[in-house]
């Protein structure tokens, strides 16, 4: 049953189309603002919930470590989120990592910390990261 809780998008091997390389879910979701830095929230909305798009799920098979899939993936993620949020409202990118690594990853391209593994990464950031082509 596609009951669409979230999109797929899938990068495939050159070599071998019936490879996947990677993979990574993105979903509309919400934040509480009370988990949000004030320093972002005071010029936000007073919502309780504000929304947000969830990068649920991002992987790359093991035989392709080293071959800067990875960055691909969550460069073309943030690009996806940043030309959706024009049509759907969506004040930034969360994500919750799964240990301390992947933290760091995301941490590289400018995430910051929540609570409890989450991290999130404002829009406006978003926007600067392609405006500056550091993405």
């Amino acid at each position: 049953m596609d009951v669409r809780t979230s999109a797929c998008f899938v990068l495939v091997s050159l070599e071998d189309p019936e490879r996947i390389a990677g993979f990574y879910t993105l979903s509309a979701a919400e934040i509480s603002a009370t988990a949000l830095p004030e320093s972002l929230t005071r010029r936000l909305p007073r919502y309780p919930q504000l929304p947000v798009t969830l990068l649920g799920r991002l992987a790359r098979d093991l035989e392709f470590r080293g071959q800067g899939i990875g960055d691909l993936l969550l460069q073309d993620a943030l690009a996806r989120a940043l030309t959706l949020s024009g049509e759907i409202g969506s004040i930034g990118v969360i994500t919750d990592s799964k240990d301390e690594r992947a933290a760091k990853f995301y941490k590289e391209f400018g995430f910051q910390p929540l609570t409890g593994g989450r991290m999130f990464l404002p829009m406006t950031e978003i926007l600067q990261l392609f405006a500056r082509n550091r993405i």
